[in-house]
Parts: C-alpha cells; sequence; structure tokens
C-alpha cells in the first residue's frame, strides 16, 4: 500500500465531541448523539480556517500537520542481495 499526500493541502475544522459514543448491546455498532461530529469544513489556508472560526464564535485549536516519519524505498530494495532478512513469499 502506498499513502498519497493528495488533498493535504487544506485545513480542517472539525468540532469536538460534545458526547461520548456508545456501544449498541445488541448489534455492537458504535453510534453516539451529537451531530456536531459530523461536521467537517474544509479550507484552502490557515487563515481563512481562524477567519471563519472568529467570525462565528467558535473555539478553535491549531495543529500543525507533522512530517511524516518514512523514507523513501524502491520496489527493488525488497529483493537486494544484503537484506538482513531474506525476501520470500
Amino acid at each position: 500500500m502506498q499513502s498519497g499526500t493528495a488533498k493535504s493541502g487544506h485545513w480542517v475544522l472539525e468540532f469536538e465531541p460534545e458526547a461520548p459514543r456508545k456501544i449498541d448491546p445488541l448489534m455492537g455498532y458504535t453510534s453516539s448523539s451529537d451531530m456536531k461530529s459530523q461536521v467537517r469544513l474544509t479550507f484552502a489556508t490557515k487563515e481563512e480556517a481562524v477567519a471563519y472560526a472568529q467570525k462565528n464564535g467558535i473555539a478553535f485549536r491549531l495543529e500543525e500537520a507533522k512530517a511524516p516519519k518514512r523514507r523513501q524505498v524502491s520496489y527493488a530494495e525488497n529483493f537486494r542481495y544484503d537484506r538482513k532478512v531474506p525476501w520470500t513469499h
């Protein structure tokens, strides 16, 4: 699986959960009575997101994106002769 960076340049406004999730005893589904948890607003820039939250009186917390902790590896690395663990099916 390869994780790309598509749609990662947006700022997202998500509401904090107001009520805890409940587990249905019969089916085991997880549900919530909090409708705001379904709302996700996206913005092109951080300034737009902050301006929207301030204009509508929404308390907010900014979380900067973290750099991914992965290195570029080619597919051919799977078949190198000096691997620590031999590649098998």
